[in-house]
């Protein structure tokens, strides 16, 4: 499968239906790079932040690939949702609590709006590993 195919065959979710999985930037960069691991996940729908496509988006640039960071953009732009201030409240309380893992913001927020919206959030990061509504995937 090539990289445009990766991203054709992900279906957006409807804002009536709050199904798939909460696709943190791991996520996103690791079915880009196409590890094998999250195959499954290319027909699961897709619901992010536009936190999560600004460090996809500057991971790329940092890479000095800009054409693979427009595209990403692009691409997934279509599947960001907004959070309200109770996702604000509890991923600062999150923030703090996890703390010692050196966990980032955008990752507290992800994690609090995917448990609000009743979906898991879809990672790799180690800091997440045990934690409950965790799709965990290396």
């Amino acid at each position: 499968m090539n990289l445009e195919e990766s991203y054709i065959t992900i279906e957006k979710v409807d804002d009536m239906e709050k199904e798939g999985l909460f696709f943190d930037t791991y996520a996103f960069f690791e079915i880009i790079r196409e590890n094998k691991s999250y195959e499954k996940y290319l027909d699961t729908p897709i619901i992010t932040t536009k936190l999560n496509l600004f460090e996809l988006y500057n991971g790329f640039l940092k890479s000095k690939n800009d054409e693979l960071a427009n595209i990403s953009l692009e691409k997934y732009y279509q599947f960001v949702v907004d959070f309200d201030e109770d996702v604000i409240k509890e991923a600062a309380k999150l923030k703090v609590l996890l703390n010692k893992r050196d966990v980032s913001m955008t990752d507290c927020i992800g994690y609090c709006l995917a448990k609000q919206l009743g979906i898991k959030f879809l990672t790799g990061d180690m800091a997440f590993e045990h934690m409950e509504n965790v799709e965990f995937v290396k």
